[in-house]
């Protein structure tokens, strides 16, 4: 029994052989995958679980090849380049952390000035001094700024629905 499991070439160390190879197949297909998403921005945040599995996969497939002559160059570069990666997608979210980190109040202050700008272009429509006339056949209609907001919001609603008051402006010609 002994020199059976010492023997590579016997039947239970072959089988013992191709699970470490499939798990090195598998260790590198992950590792690979993993190493595209880790350098991807933003996208390298997510990588670690898989590089963690990769890591995983590849030191299962070491330990079991650890007692026999089989190869392990797969499993090998499955581990490298699983940790390579792992590593790039810890260090993204480090970055990420310090940025979030050290924005402060960043956001709040952009939003505070967008509305103050929002409140001053809102405050300089109303402000204008636009006069509008419009035409329609023989009927004229002014609207000035000193008719103030009502009177020129109910003017153009009258104008809107065709109806028309002793308060509004119309002249003919």
């Amino acid at each position: 029994m002994e020199d059976q499991n010492q023997n590579p070439e016997m039947p239970g160390n072959q089988e013992r052989g191709s699970s470490g190879q499939s798990l090195g197949v598998a260790s590198l297909i992950t590792a690979i995958i993993t190493f595209v998403l880790a350098v991807i921005p933003c996208v390298g945040l997510m990588a670690v679980i898989p590089g963690i599995i990769t890591i995983v996969l590849a030191s299962v497939g070491l330990s079991r090849s650890s007692g026999n002559d089989s190869r392990r160059g797969l499993l090998v570069a499955g581990l490298v380049i699983g940790i390579v990666a792992t590593l790039i997608s810890i260090s993204q979210i480090y970055v990420a952390g310090e940025i979030f980190r050290k924005s402060g109040k960043w956001p709040t202050k952009i939003e505070k000035m967008v509305d103050e700008i929002q409140k001053e272009i809102d405050k300089a429509i109303e402000e204008a001094s636009v006069d509008i006339r419009i035409e329609n056949g023989d009927n004229n209609a002014d609207i000035s700024p000193a008719s103030g907001k009502t009177a020129r919001e109910r003017t153009l609603e009258e104008l809107e629905t065709g109806k028309s008051s002793l308060s509004d402006t119309l002249s003919s010609p």
